[in-house]
C-alpha cells in the first residue's frame, strides 16, 4: 500500500515532507562533455530518441509497489512467479537482475524518486521517509509530505494556510528545484505520460493545485467545493509534452510546464494535469476503462483517478496503453501492491486466497497488455521496457496452515497476522525513565525529532540514544522478549548513508532501524494502554535495512538489452536505472548520476566505445564504486554497525562514542571524495565520450577496496 495513504491511517505524532528531486548541475562536478549535448527541442510527433541503431521508438517504464521476485514462503510461489506473463516476457526477451537494491530508508517515495533520477535522497530531497517533521525558524515543528508535485513547496496537510516552509519539495544538494526526469525526452520531441508516478503528477489537492493551476483557478475552486471530484479530476495522471504539438495545447487545457530552475532553461513546454484533461486525449470515445472494460472511478464513485491504492495492473496498464496509442511514446507508471485488499484491507499473508486472486488478476492484465501492444506494433524490437519494484517488504505474521500450503492449489490461512505496533514514548518512559519530548515519523524505521532540535552529542541526545538502544518488547506472536532497535544512525551516519538534504530543517535527530516485525509510533509516555499490540490491518513492513526489504529486482527488455534471463551476479541499486536507460536511449541528463550505467546487461553495439575498450577494468571499478557509495553496499552497512555501537555506548566520558563518530566522519569524507572521482570517470566514459586512463581506473579501484577494508575492520572491532 502506498505509504501516503497508509500514513494517515496510522497513529502518529510527526509527518515530514520529503521530496524527491533530480540533482541539478549547479554546484555539482560536471562531467566534461555532458553539458551542451542534450538534444535540442524538436516538434511533437518527431520523437527522436538516439539509441545506438535508432530502433527504440517507445519507452515503457513500470514500477511496482512491494512486489517480490523471491519467495516469502518457500512453498508459495513468489509474486512474479504468479505473474508468468510478465516474468516470462522478461526472462525470455531480456534480463532480470535479482541482486538489485534500494536506498535508505527503503520506502516508496525515496525508492521511486531515486529510480527516476539516478541520485540518492540527499540530492533529490527525499532521503528519509514519505513524510517528515521539520522545524520552523521560530523553533516550532511542522509536518510535510514527500508526495507532492515536482515544483511544489513543502506540503503541510495539517496547516490550512499557505505552507510556512516554501522550500522546494524536490531539492538538490545546492538547495534548488531538482531537474525533472521528463526533460531529456521532451527536449528530444517526445511526449511523456505519467501514471501515478511519484511527484511527476499532482499528488494532492492541498498544495499541488494552487502550484500548477493557481490559487484562484477554477480547479482550486473545485478543490474547495468538491474535494472528492477534484481528486479524481486532477491528481495522479499527467502528460508532459514536447514543443510544437497540439496534444498539450491551450485548446486542450494545457498549462505551462513550469520548471523555472531547470538547467539550460525550459520554456515553451506545456503539460496536461489530471484525468479531466488527460482522458479526453487518450480516450476520446468515453471515460477511461481498465483492461477488463470497467469504467475507472475512485472509491467515492467519482469517475477519474481511482487513488494510488486503486492503481491495480488492469488500471495502470490501461492508461499506459491508451497513452502509447495516442501520441505519447514515453510512459512511466506505478502499480500498487497485491498483498492488501485495497483500499481498506485486510492484509494478506503469502498464499492467502485474496493475495493469490489479486496476483492472478495482475497476470491476466499483463497478458492483455502485451497482446494489445503487439496489435499496436509496440514490442521488444522497438520498445525499451523497464520493470522494477520500489522495495521489498517483510511479512509480519505467524506460520500458515495447513502445513505445506502453496496458496495456488491449497490456500494458506493465518491465525496470527499483522505487524507489532509499539508506543516508543511509552517504552522509553516505562523501561528507561526517559520522558524527553519528541516527534517521529511513525515507521519500522522511525525518524525521530527531539523537541528543540538539540545538537548531536549533547547530554539530552546521548541519554535518549542510549535508552533507545536498550528498549525491549514482548512479541505477541512468539512470547519472546525482543530488542526493538537493530540499528541507529545520527546525522554523521545519515550523511554517510545519503540521508541528509540541503534543507537543515529536514534533518532528524536520529533514525532508528527496528526489528522489521515492529512499527513504532510516539504515543503517550506511559503504558496504561498496552504499549505493544498486534495490528492485523498491516502485515508488510519496510523502511529498514534488512536484506528482505532492501533487496528487490530490475527487469529490462528491448533493443540493446542482452538476453540473459535471470542474473544473480550483477550488484545494482535504484540509482543505476536512470543512467542505464539514458545510455540505451542515447539521451543525457544535465547532472552527474550517483548510479552507473549497467553496461553488463547491454550488447557491445549498444555500449559507448570507451566502455567496450576497457570493459573489464570498468566493471571492477563500477563494482567497487557501488559497494563504496550505495546506501546498502558493504561500506554503508558496515558503517551502520559502527554507528549503532557508537550511539548505544556508555563508556566513561563517552570516549567510545567520540572515537567512533570521529572515525565515521573521517572515513565518510574520504569515501565522498573517492566516490566523486570514480563517478566522474564512469560518467565521462559513458556519456562524455572520454577515453579512460587504465592506470587511474586501477588505482581508484584499489583505493576503494582499501576504504572498504578499513570500514570492515572498524565494524569488526
Amino acid at each position: 500500500m502506498r505509504e501516503f495513504v497508509r500514513f494517515w491511517q496510522r497513529p502518529f505524532s510527526l509527518v515530514v515532507m520529503g521530496a524527491l528531486v533530480l540533482v541539478t548541475a549547479l554546484g555539482v562536478t560536471v562531467i566534461p562533455g555532458t553539458i551542451g549535448r542534450t538534444p535540442t527541442a524538436r516538434a511533437a510527433g518527431t520523437c527522436d530518441l538516439h539509441s545506438a541503431r535508432g530502433d527504440v521508438q517507445h519507452v515503457i517504464y513500470v514500477q511496482f509497489d512491494n512486489t517480490h521476485f523471491t519467495r516469502d514462503n518457500p512453498n508459495v510461489p513468489s509474486d512474479l512467479e504468479q505473474m508468468p506473463h510478465l516474468l516470462n516476457f522478461i526472462e525470455q526477451n531480456g534480463v532480470l537482475l535479482s541482486n538489485h537494491h534500494t536506498p535508505l530508508i527503503s520506502h516508496t517515495a525515496t525508492d521511486i524518486l531515486t529510480s527516476l533520477t539516478g541520485v540518492y535522497g540527499d540530492r533529490h530531497g527525499v532521503p528519509v521517509a514519505n513524510s517528515f517533521r521539520y522545524f520552523t525558524p521560530s523553533g516550532t515543528s511542522n509536518t510535510g509530505v514527500s508526495f507532492a508535485y515536482w515544483t511544489s513547496p513543502v506540503f503541510d496537510p495539517s496547516n490550512p494556510n499557505p505552507p510556512i516552509d516554501t522550500t522546494y519539495n524536490m531539492l538538490t544538494a545546492q538547495g534548488t528545484n531538482a531537474p525533472a526526469p521528463w526533460v531529456p525526452y521532451t527536449r528530444a520531441g517526445c511526449n511523456v505520460g505519467s501514471v501515478a508516478t511519484a511527484n511527476t503528477i499532482l499528488e494532492n489537492i492541498g498544495i499541488d493545485i494552487p502550484t500548477v493551476f493557481g490559487a484562484n483557478s477554477p480547479e482550486a475552486q473545485e478543490a474547495q467545493a468538491d474535494p472528492n471530484q477534484a481528486t479524481a479530476d486532477f491528481v495522479g495522471l499527467g502528460i508532459h509534452c514536447a514543443t510544437g504539438g497540439s496534444l498539450c495545447s491551450d485548446a486542450n487545457n494545457g498549462k505551462p510546464d513550469l520548471l523555472a530552475q531547470e538547467p539550460g532553461g525550459y520554456s515553451g513546454f506545456n503539460a496536461l494535469y489530471g484525468n479531466k484533461y488527460v482522458a479526453p486525449q487518450i480516450s476520446p470515445n468515453g471515460p477511461m476503462t481498465d483492461l477488463d472494460g470497467n469504467v475507472i472511478q475512485s472509491p467515492t464513485h467519482n469517475i477519474g483517478f481511482p487513488g494510488f491504492d486503486g492503481m491495480s495492473a488492469g488500471v495502470s496498464l490501461s492508461y499506459v496503453a491508451a497513452m502509447q496509442e495516442h501520441g505519447v511514446p514515453v510512459t512511466y507508471a506505478y502499480i500498487s501492491d497485491a498483498h492488501d485488499a485495497h483500499p481498506t484491507g485486510p492484509a494478506f499473508g503469502p498464499g492467502s486466497a485474496g493475495y493469490v486472486a489479486a496476483l492472478a488478476a495482475y497476470d491476466s492484465a499483463f497478458a492483455k497488455f502485451f497482446a494489445r501492444l503487439a496489435a499496436d506494433g509496440i514490442n521488444r524490437s522497438n520498445t525499451l521496457f523497464v520493470f522494477t519494484a520500489d522495495e521489498g517488504d517483510h511479512f509480519a505474521g505467524g506460520t500458515p496452515s495447513p502445513a505445506g500450503c502453496d496458496g495456488v492449489t491449497t490456500p494458506c490461512t493465518y491465525s496470527q497476522i499483522g505487524e507489532i505496533n509499539a508506543n516508543l514514548a511509552g517504552l522509553l518512559a516505562t523501561e528507561k525513565g526517559i520522558t524527553t519530548p519528541f516527534r517521529v515519523h511513525s515507521d519500522s524505521a522511525p525518524t525521530i525529532y527531539i523537541t528543540g532540535n538539540p545538537a548531536p552529542g549533547t547530554p539530552t541526545v546521548r541519554t535518549f540514544e542510549q535508552g533507545l538502544a536498550g528498549i525491549t518488547a514482548v512479541n505477541p506472536m512468539t512470547g519472546q522478549t525482543d530488542t526493538v532497535a537493530q540499528a541507529m544512525a545520527d546525522p554523521v551516519e545519515m550523511k554517510l548513508l545519503h540521508m541528509i538534504t540541503a534543507d537543515p530543517a529536514r534533518t532528524a535527530t536520529l533514525t532508528m532501524f527496528a526489528d522489521p516485525n515492529y512499527f513504532l509510533f510516539a504515543g503517550a509516555p506511559n503504558c496504561n494502554s498496552p504499549c505493544v499490540t498486534q495490528q492485523p490491518g498491516f502485515a508488510w513492513n519496510h523502511g529498514d535495512f534488512q536484506p528482505d526489504i532492501t533487496t528487490t529486482w530490475l527487469g529490462m527488455v528491448g533493443p540493446g538489452v542482452r538476453h540473459m534471463g535471470v542474473d544473480h551476479d550483477v550488484w545494482s541499486d535504484h540509482t543505476d536505472v536512470r543512467p542505464t536507460m539514458m545510455m540505451l536511449l542515447g539521451l543525457q541528463d544535465d547532472y552527474a548520476h550517483d548510479g552507473r550505467a549497467l553496461f553488463e546487461v547491454a550488447y557491445d553495439w549498444a555500449v559507448p566505445l570507451g566502455v567496450i575498450a576497457h570493459r573489464e577494468t570498468l566493471r571492477r571499478l563500477a563494482a567497487t564504486y557501488k559497494q563504496l557509495n550505495a546506501c546498502v553496499g558493504q561500506f554503508g552497512l558496515d558503517s551502520l554497525k559502527v554507528s549503532t555501537t557508537a550511539l548505544a555506548s556508555n563508556s566513561p566520558g563517552d570516549a567510545t562514542y567520540v572515537n567512533l563518530e570521529g572515525q565515521l566522519a573521517t572515513l565518510g569524507g574520504s569515501r565522498d571524495a573517492l566516490a566523486a572521482q570514480m563517478s566522474a570517470l564512469l560518467e565521462g566514459t559513458t556519456f562524455g565520450g572520454q577515453a579512460i586512463n587504465e592506470q587511474q581506473a586501477l588505482a581508484l579501484t584499489a583505493q576503494g577496496q582499501a576504504l572498504l577494508d578499513q570500514m570492515r575492520a572498524l565494524a569488526g572491532n
